[in-house]
């Protein structure tokens, strides 16, 4: 196995989903990816310890896509190496009544990272332009000054929202936050075998809701809105990652790769030098704490 690319999965132009296979072969058995993933997460771990000493830079890592696509194991694997409070994951569920009263990108705002930290938004604002797209009378609990009815949520509405989204990633990119967005893409077919898993195993069964499967039959509406999502907003500041995700861990491998190459990438991000007074010094404090053991 060759090491893993982030521009084998990025997209760099306009995308059909049916044509990206969702299922990633590397020939290595369940073990050896296991393996793999943790020397890649113990790196990134160095790597967070160096980002929070640096103190300019906090990293955005959003996760989208269908339900079981394995979000959720994901962020444990990938991150577990990782300095506990350097990792914040946010899951963005159903507005709340507060969160109704600003406008909708609001609640993910606050929820940035802090430079030196990474946040993890397991779904995220893009459920402004996917759930929302699919059910567009969500959209009527927003309150939006003349978003009056259904037929006022029109193509130029859904065009506006994208142009807010770029706006906002592009702000926030421009002011420190290194933004990744991956699309963890899933076959059909592979969601069907996971919720009859939460259905055969009585410690699933708690994830299992009837509401899967009435969005299951929504099947290709949510996948259109997912493909037009991506074409309108992956920038180089802000770029879409089109990942298999049939196989969880070969999707979660190849994530933390990409993170691990894009971020290794920022030469800037070092160790910050000593204090002069400190760095001359350091043979006398040292030699205090010895004298103290003696």
């Amino acid at each position: 196995m060759d090491s893993i690319k982030s521009n084998t999965y990025q997209v760099q132009g306009p995308v059909n989903l049916k044509e990206i296979p969702t299922h990633e072969d590397f020939g290595l058995d369940g073990k050896v990816l296991r393996k793999r993933l943790e020397d890649v997460s113990e790196q990134l771990a160095e790597f967070q310890d160096i980002l929070y000493a640096h103190g300019k830079y906090g990293v955005l890592v959003c996760l989208q896509g269908m339900d079981t696509a394995g979000k959720d194991s994901l962020v444990r694997e990938v991150f577990k190496e990782l300095n506990a409070r350097g990792v914040v994951v946010h899951s963005f569920k159903t507005p709340s009544k507060l969160e109704l009263r600003h406008d909708y990108l609001w609640r993910h705002y606050i929820a940035l990272p802090e430079r030196g930290k990474f946040s993890v938004f397991n779904r995220t604002h893009y459920e402004n332009v996917l759930v929302t797209k699919v059910h567009p009378e969500y959209i009527l609990n927003e309150n939006i000054p003349g978003v009056e009815h259904l037929e006022d949520i029109d193509a130029d509405f859904w065009e506006k929202r994208y142009r807010q989204i770029n706006d906002f990633e592009r702000h926030i990119a421009e002011n420190g936050t290194i933004v990744f967005k991956f699309f963890l893409h899933l076959s059909k077919e592979e969601q069907r075998l996971r919720l009859l898993r939460r259905l055969r195993l009585k410690q699933k069964n708690w994830k299992f809701s009837a509401g899967d499967l009435a969005e299951r039959k929504l099947w290709d509406r949510y996948q259109q809105c997912y493909e037009e999502a991506i074409n309108n907003t992956s920038r180089p500041h802000a770029p879409w990652f089109v990942i298999p995700a049939d196989d969880k861990k070969a999707a979660r491998l190849i994530v933390a790769s990409i993170l691990l190459e894009s971020l290794k990438n920022y030469k800037d991000v070092k160790e910050p030098e000593l204090d002069d007074e400190i760095k001359a010094n350091l043979e006398f404090f040292k030699q205090q704490l010895e004298k103290e053991g003696e």
